[in-house]
């Protein structure tokens, strides 16, 4: 069985606005930026589509850019733009805030996009974004 994909799980004491927070300004550290801050917080977002969720629905799906990054390499080649969006998930559960990260491995991103300095640059930025989260938790 082939692993073709990673999800990151770990957990937070910090009530999930300070780890977004702290997430935020671990990333900006290291170039990231969120992307969709005023979006992130899926309850807003599904109440703005006229969809309620049930009260204390806290779920965040954080999308993380280094744009000056993702420019040159998305100039270099559009087939990327497909594995381009990161999205740290957090929400709390049990008292606690969880958070999630999918990374996809090296072997799928060539597979994908047949491109395999891309595979090695999305793999080091996976593990800047973990760094980022670490640091936050």
């Amino acid at each position: 069985m082939n692993s073709w994909a990673q999800l990151y799980r770990g957990e937070s004491a910090k009530p999930v606005w300070q780890f977004v927070a702290d997430l935020k300004e671990a990333g900006l550290r290291s170039g990231f930026l969120i992307h969709n801050e005023d979006k992130m917080e899926m309850a807003h977002t599904f109440g703005s589509h006229g969809v309620q969720v049930g009260e204390g629905f806290d779920l965040h799906m954080i999308q993380i850019c280094k744009p000056e990054k993702a420019a040159g390499s998305l100039q270099k080649n559009p087939e990327r733009a497909a594995l381009m969006p990161k999205f740290v998930t957090v929400f709390s559960a049990e008292g606690r805030t969880q958070v999630r990260f999918l990374r996809f491995n090296r072997q799928l991103i060539e597979e994908l996009v047949q491109d395999a300095e891309f595979a090695t640059s999305v793999g080091s930025t996976y593990d800047e974004i973990e760094q980022a989260i670490q640091a936050s938790l």
